[in-house]
């Protein structure tokens, strides 16, 4: 069982706050602002302007200890200079599309290649690497951040002017609300998310997360190809290491080459296709616990899909808060989407969007922490 952090204890709760602060700037002078929320419980959220960014979540430990549960940099230039998705809103579209093309109403788009032969989390220079505009912030029962974004008909190869927004709000039980909306000028695809990696341990905890236990409520994953493309299939969990209905280790099936899924995967970077399937309000995607901390991270989304990625591309080259290096297995995405790939598959769910049907996902990091 979890305490949310957050909850109003016997004199009731107190209102969540919102202030925006100076961040830096980018190589080109642009300014950044970082705005911090907060509730009285002492969780807390840092979201920079730039790729409207979650650089830090913290909350208490079972014994009120408070960490920042999130991976990434202390400095601005990090994100532009060495940028890894710590966090960012990826988008126009969350993860792959092989080959870097899709086809809408008969006619063909061609997207930047930056993952080898496929496009990758918009192509390279997708909603993560500009400095969205702060609409408003505000204090209340929710302290929340509105940015909004303008990509242009044609921006990295999609089709239709996108006009975007993300709303942070931090209610008073620890409860972390990102939601995405979008309306489009013409026919084109959408899928966005927040990458940020956890460590329930704290940012940089030397046991990084393979002690933690993962539950994800699905029946199926999709498996990928050697360039991580699902083949279509939605292949059950059942006997695998893909099984995560019940609480496992994620030590357990990280580098179990038995499965070769795990080896084409260098560990776990797959998506799990959610049993509650695309729903209206968010509901549970996963849920992460720290066995050592006692802290609890439940995921909950509006989207079919979820991508668990252990950082299998960390290396230790990277240099992160506090002079950390971080390593495959430092830290766990849990990315509710979209499947990817899914224009040029038919039988996922599609991610079309249409003038008269706007876009819309809402997801929720829940911080709490065992009693």
């Amino acid at each position: 069982m979890a305490i949310w952090l957050g909850m109003a204890g016997a004199n009731g709760a107190s209102a969540a706050e919102a202030r925006r602060e100076a961040a830096g700037a980018l190589k080109d002078g642009t300014a950044v602002e970082a705005i911090v929320l907060s509730n009285a419980r002492g969780v807390s959220a840092r979201i920079l302007t730039y790729g409207a960014t979650l650089q830090s979540m913290s909350g208490p430990d079972r014994q009120g200890r408070i960490a920042d549960v999130v991976l990434g940099y202390d400095h601005v230039a990090d994100y532009e200079d060495h940028p890894n998705y710590f966090g960012v809103t990826v988008g126009r579209y969350a993860n792959r599309i092989a080959g870097g093309r899709f086809t809408l109403d008969g006619r063909t788009y061609a997207l930047p290649l930056n993952d080898t032969l496929n496009s990758l989390h918009g192509g390279g220079q997708g909603f993560d690497k500009v400095v969205w505009r702060v609409e408003s912030v505000e204090d209340g029962p929710e302290a929340r951040l509105v940015l909004s974004h303008v990509s242009p008909d044609g921006d990295a190869g999609y089709p239709g002017r996108l006009e975007t927004t993300v709303t942070y709000s931090l209610d008073e039980a620890g409860a972390l609300t990102i939601a995405f909306a979008a309306t489009t000028s013409a026919p084109t695809i959408v899928n966005m998310t927040n990458h940020a990696i956890f460590n329930l341990a704290g940012e940089g905890a030397p046991g990084g997360v393979e002690g933690h236990r993962l539950t994800i409520p699905a029946a199926a994953f999709t498996p990928v190809d050697a360039g991580l493309i699902p083949t279509g299939e939605l292949r059950a969990v059942e006997g695998s290491v893909f099984d995560f209905r019940t609480p496992r280790v994620i030590g357990d099936g990280l580098r179990d080459a038995r499965d070769e899924q795990i080896r084409v995967g260098r560990g776990y970077d797959h998506n799990f296709a959610l049993d509650k399937g695309l729903t209206d309000q968010p509901q549970l995607a996963a849920r992460l616990e720290d066995p050592e901390s006692g802290r609890v991270l439940e995921v909950l989304t509006t989207e079919p899909g979820v991508q668990v990625y252990s950082g299998n591309f960390l290396d230790g080259t990277l240099v992160g808060k506090g002079g950390h290096l971080y390593r495959m297995g430092d830290g766990l995405a849990l990315e509710p989407q979209k499947f990817p790939n899914a224009p040029n598959t038919p039988s996922f769910i599609s991610a079309r969007v249409d003038p008269d049907r706007p876009y819309r996902h809402v997801m929720v990091y829940r911080l709490g922490a065992a009693d």
